[in-house]
């Protein structure tokens, strides 16, 4: 802790922090300054909005971004074109036809939506409610990123296993080894019982999955800082998953017991099927809530303390603000982890309450 080693990788990550986000804030000054010839005063809400959402664009550096390809379905067909053509900023003094893309359509971005327009500029609802909007956006290239590195990591390991079979494992392999074995020791065991080796390969997805996004999130600069597993429509797949795993695997004692409990007089039945799938749904409904509220908050609170600097306008605050923000990207890889860990271990629980044996 006290190495020369340590103290330049603090530097390096205040630097990085620094530079990812005051970049972005400047700009919007700067932006508002060139459009309405008057300073603007700083909305730290915009720009934690901006941050923690999903875009149409990746950004690189400074005004520098990278268009990424918007897909739309309309009752006229299909239409693919590049989000360069939309603005991204188009203000309300600029000109009507200012970020607008002409296909079958009039195509503009409206606080990153795709929205479709008549000549006048003006959002056409009518239109817009028959649109369907499968655009590559920032979180579907960071899911597929992290995919990608999912898949180098465990066939890169398999080989190695196969190739080193009876051997100590060495490099990645040694790396990867023990946590594989903790997913198994210390959830899939414990919760599932004799049955776990089946649902190894789900529990093993779900965890590196959500750990692997978790940390390309704290990265400040590209490729990471996508709010990937911040996303509430990403963690209702992944509860979804969930939910229909246990409901496809629940054992004749698992469905008796929600249809046809025992020592529970008749006449209650009908209440105890409401409750029982009321409990069914809010199982996998508190594992999307919980890892969509946890992340998102942690970027959340990053940000605004890094706002803090500019919404002061001095640098005299930065020592306090960059502070926080270091203790909490530290605080933040143990809940990148942790909310990994609480999330397969909650569906092993349900996967081994739904497959348990009944017991005299």
């Amino acid at each position: 802790m006290k190495s020369k080693i340590f103290t330049l990788l603090r530097i390096c990550a205040v630097f990085l922090t620094l530079t990812a986000f005051s970049i972005p804030a400047f700009s919007q000054e700067e932006h508002a300054e060139h459009t309405e010839g008057a300073e603007k005063k700083f909305e730290p809400g915009e720009v934690v909005l901006e941050h923690i959402a999903d875009s149409h664009s990746l950004h690189i550096i400074g005004h520098i971004h990278l268009p990424l390809p918007v897909i739309v379905y309309t009752d006229k067909g299909l239409e693919m074109f590049s989000s360069g053509k939309l603005a991204h900023e188009a203000g309300e003094h600029e000109a009507e036809a200012a970020g607008v893309y002409k296909g079958n359509y009039n195509y503009k971005l409206v606080n990153d939506k795709v929205k479709i327009v008549n000549e006048a500029g003006e959002i056409d609802d009518a239109a817009t409610s028959k649109l369907y909007d499968f655009s590559i956006t920032r979180n579907v290239v960071s899911m597929w990123m992290s995919i990608a590195f999912l898949l180098i990591i465990f066939l890169s390991v398999s080989s190695a296993y196969k190739k080193r079979q009876g051997k100590a494992p060495k490099g990645l392999q040694s790396f990867m080894e023990p946590i594989i074995l903790f997913v198994r020791d210390d959830i899939a065991r414990p919760n599932i019982g004799y049955k776990y080796q089946r649902f190894m390969p789900l529990l093993l997805t779900v965890f590196f999955f959500i750990w692997i996004n978790n940390l390309i999130g704290l990265v400040p600069f590209f490729p990471g800082g996508a709010n990937l597993t911040g996303n509430i429509a990403v963690t209702l797949v992944l509860s979804v998953i969930t939910l229909i795993v246990v409901n496809l695997n629940g054992n004749k004692h698992y469905w008796q017991h929600v249809f046809v409990p025992a020592d529970v007089p008749v006449w209650i039945w009908p209440l105890w099927w409401v409750i029982e799938l009321v409990g069914i749904i809010s199982k996998p409904f508190a594992l999307m809530i919980r890892l969509f509220a946890n992340i998102t908050a942690g970027h959340i609170i990053v940000l605004s303390l890094i706002s803090l600097i500019f919404v002061f306008q001095s640098f005299a605050i930065a020592p306090i603000s960059v502070a926080f923000v270091v203790f909490m990207d530290v605080l933040e890889l143990l809940v990148a982890a942790l909310q990994a860990f609480i999330f397969t271990l909650l569906t092993a629980l349900f996967i081994g309450t739904a497959i348990e044996e009944h017991h005299h």
